[in-house]
């Protein structure tokens, strides 16, 4: 980790070294929205070899095999049946693809692309650099443009956005280049959390070991529906075509009057009944105590939810709908009469 992060006045450090906060997390929301940086919890990877493109796109989720020099993409890496394993964020220069990942998902990754490499020419590297997110314009000139939420070619979007704007960034630095930015610049890793949960957008911490894209509204960014095979297509278009994904994920406003923190982990309750779990939370500068949450596809949309805290206080919880009860089902047959059934002619 690059010696920013000592340097940075008044930084309260999480456990893994990085900016909480630095003085007040709501007005750090405001800054980031204008010209302030943020030290990000990533792991890079570094893909050379003539390869590359076309072998990442055959075993991941979206449509990469022609991705431009300067263009940025978002993909998974599926189980077979269907389940996210990985989440890349990818930057392409011409001589090189870049693939930043979640702080600690690095070692995982490097090694299922090592045995999936085969014979195919390209070589994986772990490079030391840093990566520092922004709101405004990019710390650095290597960097990954996030396309939410727009929906990338080949996507779709099954929910509406959240009405929040989301414009987000992270540059690739090497530590000489970090240690050269202005260290008065940062804010912590909440302030970024808050936006991003306001803006609805999924990342690996809305991921458990059911998730599939479509509980998450993933295939705006991260999956191409007509692209050629690869591990889990099977059931990424046999949800989206003829099913419907198990579970969806919501936007919970909630009620702060109790000064109750809820927390990742927190169930979601239906009156007695478990229904979900929340996956991030934040308190946002100008919709108060907020969180992204998980809950059963069939849990009523009009209906407001409460979250237990690990003390037992329940909290209200207003739903907001990102991800519908009508996700899936885009080509899904007629059903047929049940045989013996009367079928009234019509005059």
């Amino acid at each position: 980790m690059s010696a920013l992060a000592s340097r940075i006045p008044g930084a309260v450090l999480g456990d893994d070294g990085l900016p909480l906060h630095v003085g007040n997390p709501m007005a750090e929301q405001r800054r980031l929205r204008r010209d302030a940086l943020v030290l990000l919890p990533r792991d890079v990877l570094r893909l050379t070899g003539p390869d590359r493109l076309p072998w990442l796109d055959s075993i991941s989720s979206q449509a990469i095999a022609q991705l431009p020099a300067g263009a940025s993409a978002e993909t998974l890496v599926l189980s077979p049946e269907g389940r996210i394993e990985h989440v890349l964020r990818l930057v392409e220069t011409g001589d090189a693809l870049w693939v930043v990942v979640d702080a600690g998902a690095g070692d995982a990754l490097e090694a299922w692309l090592t045995r999936m490499r085969f014979f195919k020419e390209v070589v994986i590297e772990r490079p030391e650099v840093v990566v520092v997110g922004a709101a405004g314009e990019p710390a650095g000139a290597l960097a990954w443009i996030d396309g939410w939420p727009e929906v990338a070619p080949g996507g779709v979007r099954y929910g509406e956005p959240t009405g929040e704007p989301w414009r987000w960034s992270e540059s690739i630095l090497t530590a000489a280049e970090a240690d050269a930015l202005d260290p008065t610049r940062f804010v912590g890793t909440m302030a970024a959390d808050a936006l991003r949960i306001a803006a609805g957008r999924p990342a690996l911490a809305e991921v458990d070991e059911r998730s599939i894209p479509h509980e998450l509204d993933w295939l705006t960014t991260a999956v191409h529906l007509s692209k050629g095979c690869y591990r889990g297509q099977e059931t990424v278009a046999k949800v989206h075509n003829l099913g419907a994904p198990p579970r969806r994920v919501v936007l919970l406003h909630l009620d702060g009057s109790q000064n109750a923190p809820v927390v990742p982990g927190d169930p979601v309750l239906r009156g007695d009944t478990d229904v979900g779990t929340v996956t991030s939370s934040a308190m946002h500068d100008e919709l108060g105590p907020i969180a992204l949450a998980v809950v059963k596809r069939s849990t009523p949309t009009d209906e407001d939810l409460t979250v237990r805290t690990a003390e037992g206080v329940l909290v209200a919880a207003g739903q907001q709908v990102l991800v519908p009860q009508t996700a899936g089902h885009a080509h899904r047959p007629p059903r047929l009469p049940r045989l013996g059934a009367v079928t009234r002619p019509t005059r």
